[in-house]
């Protein structure tokens, strides 16, 4: 009788095993404690730009508009939607990107007046941040960005 057990045995080890499989392939996106892990994250200092730059046509060819959460990246593909967070304080904002630059040495991305805002960024100019892409935060059919750097 012993030996009619073992292909159910069997069976239901190659389904434990599968399921493992399947759930760790599923938790592959998450980090510690099951928060999200980035698909890109850069970090470097952030600059902003404005009022002299409202209206003009940005480099994926929509008007600059101040008051938009908008920002510059050299590489990311335009409408990746990223997540900034100053470093010192950990205020963080989540802007879209529209445009190419920044252009000034040492700067990893130059972000709309609001975005200078609400990372309080507006009145030293610059500041040292933390740029993330995550997954879910792209809008509905979009892929990840694959930036090269």
């Amino acid at each position: 009788m012993a030996w009619a057990r073992r292909p159910a045995l069997r069976s239901c080890r190659s389904y434990l095993l599968l399921c493992l499989v399947a759930f760790l392939s599923a938790c592959s996106a998450l980090g510690p404690g099951g928060a999200e892990k980035p698909v890109f994250s850069q970090v470097g200092v952030a600059s902003w730009y404005g009022r002299h730059h409202q209206g003009r046509s940005t480099a994926s060819g929509e008007r600059f508009d101040v008051h938009a959460l908008t920002a510059a990246h050299r590489t990311l593909p335009f409408d990746t939607v990223v997540r900034v967070t100053r470093l010192d304080t950990g205020r963080t904002v989540t802007v879209r990107i529209n445009d190419r630059g920044p252009y000034g040495r040492g700067r990893v991305i130059d972000l709309s007046a609001a975005a200078a805002r609400a990372l309080d960024v507006a009145e030293d100019g610059e500041a040292e941040v933390r740029i993330e892409e995550f997954r879910s935060d792209q809008p509905d059919g979009a892929k990840p960005a694959v930036a090269s750097r």
